[in-house]
């Protein structure tokens, strides 16, 4: 067999393999490169360690990308395969995240163990989620319900709640269906009900600046309209400086040559919500993103000295 020619870093989850081979998968239909050219290397990263806290209390969510970052810059690995939502907002120095693989669908999804929807849960039931801004919109939307810290997989959360620990649990559509699990859904939010992380539902792919190969193969398999989406909602998240301890559910969709992005922001106790929408076309993406952070940043400043 020949020495492969790329080689590309994964977390080593199920999910993030199923990731890694759709970024190769991608790289074999765009370019001349064959099965045998590329390998997947698994990585462990400390993110994947840490279950009994949330990630803003042990680091952030560079600790889902840091490990794997680090043999991109060692030149240990060509290509970082990331979950977008889990990359922090700035780049790290010396490398580039310029490619998006065409976006899964972003939304948020429910489990319960009965197929009961939200509003039919009972008083005071017990909700998974690890994340802050979850938290606060599920008790936006019913401010009875406790939610409770849950992390690992998707298959762990899942044995958790059946095992009753959680009534229900909060997960990502684009995880659940690669994992070929929507049978286990019970609702499915829409986005104007549950706005979902900045980069939900897209793979990125990540490179050395210096590398001219890789970023060659990379423009190749690069889905534009995805690309535009990301940059628009990551520059939100960048003038907010957002991170896991940062509750904000940024969404950007275009139809036609119009960008529509949605963004709000939790204050840190989540009893305050921050609203932006608006429009732009869709080349002045970045600029809108950057324009309603900015907004969101004067609204939640505007609150505290009230």
């Amino acid at each position: 067999m020949n020495k492969p020619k790329i080689t590309i870093g994964s977390r080593r989850s199920k999910l993030a393999l199923i990731y890694a081979q759709n970024a190769k998968d991608k790289i074999i239909q765009n370019t001349d490169f064959k099965e045998n050219d590329i390998i997947i290397k698994e990585i462990t990263t400390e993110g994947d360690q840490v279950h009994d806290k949330r990630l803003s209390e042990v680091g952030g969510k560079g600790l889902f990308s840091s490990n794997i970052e680090k043999e991109l810059l060692e030149k240990k690995i060509d290509i970082a395969v990331h979950a977008l939502k889990d990359m922090p907002a700035l780049e790290t120095r010396g490398l580039k995240t310029e490619t998006f693989i065409e976006r899964n669908d972003p939304r948020e999804i429910l489990i319960t163990n009965n197929k009961k929807k939200l509003r039919d849960l009972k008083i005071n039931s017990i909700i998974g989620t690890s994340s802050y801004r979850r938290e606060f919109q599920i008790k936006k939307i019913r401010p009875d319900l406790n939610c409770k810290l849950i992390r690992g997989n998707v298959d762990t959360r899942i044995k958790k709640l059946n095992d009753g620990l959680y009534d229900a649990i909060i997960l990502s559509y684009a995880g659940i269906e690669s994992l070929k699990l929507k049978k286990e859904i019970s609702e499915i939010f829409s986005i104007k009900d549950i706005i979902p992380s900045a980069g939900q539902g897209i793979i990125a792919l990540q490179c050395c600046e210096e590398n001219a190969k890789i970023n060659s193969v990379l423009k190749k398999v690069n889905h534009k309209q995805t690309s535009i989406r990301a940059d628009a909602e990551r520059n939100v998240l960048k003038i907010l400086e957002g991170d896991c301890n940062t509750a904000v559910g940024v969404h950007a969709s275009i139809d036609e040559n119009l960008l529509t992005l949605r963004a709000e922001l939790f204050s840190i106790d989540g009893s305050q919500r921050f609203y932006e929408e608006k429009n732009s076309k869709v080349e002045d993406g970045k600029e809108l993103g950057k324009e309603i952070g900015k907004i969101l940043k004067i609204k939640s400043k505007n609150s505290y000295k009230k």
